[in-house]
């Protein structure tokens, strides 16, 4: 069996001591999270955490900086996660947007509330990323390149 690590990102926003929050519904349970999802083919992580944060929100993020890299291994499901978590500002919000089916409801919770609410949290990590957000973690966006195979052009 091959190993394969799933690449996810995250958005971390924060407005008057409030977090941008997803609820979603996973294997018939609710959860809390932040807007996160799966790097798809082709995608840049700029693009991905984007495009996750626009589908599970309806705002549109611009990220300013990455606050983490985090490495996660769930028991149930058995998988491996590598999330690579930003934060940056919601620009605009389109209310008409149909938002990703899992998503039940998007809610702003204080990091207090989150705390009462630890066995909702769809992972660890997302404590860990406002943790790491409120103690000033901010890395560069160009710690992060995409790089591409020149030779793919040629072939």
């Amino acid at each position: 069996m091959i190993w394969t690590p799933r690449v996810t990102v995250a958005a971390v926003v924060e407005r008057e001591g409030r977090f941008l929050i997803v609820e979603e519904r996973i294997d018939e349970r609710i959860v809390l999270n932040q807007p996160a999802g799966h790097l798809e083919e082709g995608e840049d992580l700029l693009g991905a955490v984007r495009r996750e944060a626009l589908e599970e929100t309806g705002w549109h993020f611009d990220p300013e900086a990455v606050v983490g890299l985090y490495l996660y291994r769930s028991a149930y499901p058995a998988r491996t996660y590598l999330r690579v978590c930003f934060c940056g500002r919601i620009t605009a919000h389109d209310a008409g947007r149909a938002l990703d089916p899992e998503i039940v409801r998007v809610t702003w919770l204080s990091r207090a509330e989150l705390d009462a609410r630890t066995g909702e949290l769809r992972s660890p990590m997302v404590l860990r990323a406002i943790d790491d957000y409120l103690g000033g973690a901010r890395y560069p966006l160009a710690l992060l390149a995409t790089v591409r195979d020149s030779r793919a052009d040629r072939l």
